[in-house]
């Protein structure tokens, strides 16, 4: 794919992960660092703390389904930075995005809509089996 030659160079591509796109591995059984890297290459991978404690909440608090989500989703971010934001949810994510010019993973449309109008590049889900870069 085009796209991956034009991302793929030595240089690191900061992306901003929401908590759908947390989830995401353990809903529908993908590599979510194997996506990334094949479509940008080098990646440095940041969780929002607003989004880092909504997955807390929903891992205590939340229904059936996103409770079971919320609890292996706090583990997979052990290994990715968590940074102080403004804003809560979706703000945060877009907060952190505009100040470090960076990529949002999301699967929410509403977040895509806001990310595209602010021209920054998105990651989602196509097909429930892979990522596309936007």
């Amino acid at each position: 794919m085009a796209s991956d030659r034009l991302w793929r160079n030595p240089k690191e591509r900061t992306v901003i992960l929401d908590s759908s796109s947390i989830m995401m591995p353990f809903e529908f059984s993908i590599d979510l660092e194997d996506e990334l890297i094949r479509l940008v290459g080098k990646v440095n991978i940041i969780i929002p703390k607003p989004i880092f404690d909504e997955l807390i909440s929903l891992s205590k608090n939340g229904k059936d389904r996103k409770k079971h989500l919320a609890k292996p989703a706090l583990d997979l971010i052990k290994n990715y930075k968590i940074i102080d934001s403004e804003g809560k949810g979706d703000d945060s994510v877009l907060f952190l995005a505009k100040k470090l010019k960076a990529i949002v993973v999301t699967n929410d449309r509403e977040l895509r809509k806001r990310v595209k109008k602010e021209s920054l590049k998105t990651i989602f889900l196509r097909g429930k089996k892979r990522l596309v870069l936007e």
